[in-house]
């Protein structure tokens, strides 16, 4: 079953250009309004127009827990707070907590990539589903309830 047939359809080398685009954008974005991600991929030799191919994530450096615990609590969002409507956090049971902030349109995309999801698994208009996720500390659940 398809949700999104403009996007689900895309000739190969389309949806490739569109991934390299949207990989470069990320990059772009995150190295001029994160400090810690602008620090890393200046310490790993990689500027944003260094994204050429989809390959070059091999290039990216990876993101830790201890990262996001290192950042805490908003060190590692890329939008001011005034764009955040809903933040997440972690009990930190393990370290110190993580916190996570969404935006309108984090929010957005994340509950069409769910809906996307439950019609590729044969989910219809006429289906109930359970969400079992705990809303306490996993935000996985919040996805699917939006």
């Amino acid at each position: 079953m398809i949700f999104n047939e403009e996007f689900e359809t895309l000739p190969r080398e389309a949806l490739e250009a569109l991934q390299r685009k949207r990989l470069h954008q990320v990059v772009e974005r995150v190295y001029h309004t994160v400090g810690f991600y602008r620090r890393v991929l200046d310490e790993a030799g990689v500027t944003p127009d260094d994204i050429q191919t989809l390959h070059d994530i091999q290039r990216l450096p990876f993101t830790t827990k201890q990262d996001l615990r290192d950042n805490y609590p908003f060190g590692m969002f890329a939008v001011p707070m005034s764009n955040i409507v809903r933040l997440h956090a972690s009990s930190g049971t393990t370290g110190k907590a993580t916190v996570v902030g969404y935006t309108k349109r984090d929010i957005d995309i994340w509950s069409r990539l769910m809906a996307r999801s439950f019609v590729a698994a044969g989910l219809t208009k006429n289906d109930i589903i359970h969400n079992a996720y705990g809303y306490g500390l996993f935000t996985g659940g919040l996805g699917a309830h939006y």
